[in-house]
């Protein structure tokens, strides 16, 4: 509106003056193709300039964190976006423009090998404030190996992205979801790592379509929710802005795993109150004054 009552103002303005001052015609033509366009990109995006409501709980588990979540039990509007199996070296930069237009923080949860040889990404992921949480070194199924070799898997892809960005993980997502309740107590016991499975999956790896991918997210997605995609198919990257704008339009807020495990810890009772007993005079039953 301000651009159309400006554009006005020149218009008149322009009548009024002598010929000599009047603006040449093609930067009037100019002018106008340059307010079009501005105008044309906000009707077609009227969310262009609708952004995410960054969470101030902690960026890392909580103290008692539980073994495994697949949600977390909150009221509130907020979920977790999860992204496996990066990063992948055009794919994941183009994520990364999207979560930043709109100050998304995601959780990525990377293949030990693909953080060794893409370590810039790797970088950029957590200096753009997101959280890493590990996925292996192969991208193996942890129920069919053995002990020592889950443990070299989770060592080698932690130490990948120590030496990449002097940074640990205290997270663990299974390959294809292959977990038991023993490998879930090892990787806690051993590394500290909850296991995060989720509670919305697109199945993305199916390349269903942009449009199912992003239906089958909006729809499901529910307040705790951690929600679940991989950004090394180019289908998946399409389907984020619609997705991610459709969510906020809901009033939904996004945040790392690890905050909403941090949100869930706020809102759980620390146990109950009890008050002393009521003292009482041996010979008149009522209370005594407090």
């Amino acid at each position: 509106m301000y651009l159309s009552i400006w554009f006005g103002i020149l218009m008149g303005s322009a009548g009024c003056s002598s010929p000599d001052k009047q603006p040449p015609a093609t930067a009037l033509s100019q002018a106008q193709k340059a307010m079009l366009a501005q105008e044309v990109v906000l009707q077609d995006n009227p969310l262009a300039k609708r952004m995410n409501n960054p969470s101030s709980m902690p960026t890392v588990p909580p103290a008692g964190a539980k073994i495994s979540y697949s949600q977390v039990n909150i009221t509130l509007p907020v979920l977790a976006m999860t992204f496996d199996d990066g990063p992948h070296p055009s794919l994941t930069p183009k994520l990364l423009d999207i979560l930043k237009e709109r100050n998304i923080k995601c959780t990525f949860f990377v293949i030990g090998k693909n953080a060794k040889m893409y370590p810039k990404i790797i970088q950029r992921i957590l200096a753009e404030g997101h959280e890493i949480g590990n996925h292996t070194w192969t991208h193996c199924s942890l129920t069919s190996r053995s002990d020592p070799q889950i443990r070299s898997e989770l060592q080698q892809s932690e130490d990948a992205l120590f030496a990449t960005a002097n940074y640990r993980p205290h997270l663990i997502r299974p390959p294809y979801g292959a977990i038991n309740a023993r490998v879930k107590q090892m990787m806690f016991s051993e590394f500290g790592y909850s296991t995060i499975m989720w509670s919305v999956d697109p199945q993305d790896w199916r390349r269903p379509g942009v449009s199912v991918v992003t239906s089958r997210l909006v729809n499901g997605a529910h307040p705790g929710a951690i929600m679940l995609a991989h950004d090394i198919h180019p289908p998946t990257i399409q389907a984020m802005p619609s997705m991610f704008d459709q969510l906020l339009a809901k009033g939904y807020q996004f945040v790392t795993v690890s905050q909403l495990m941090n949100m869930e810890k706020a809102n759980m009772p620390v146990g109950l109150v009890i008050r002393p007993a009521v003292p009482v005079d041996d010979k008149d039953p009522t209370p005594l004054p407090q």
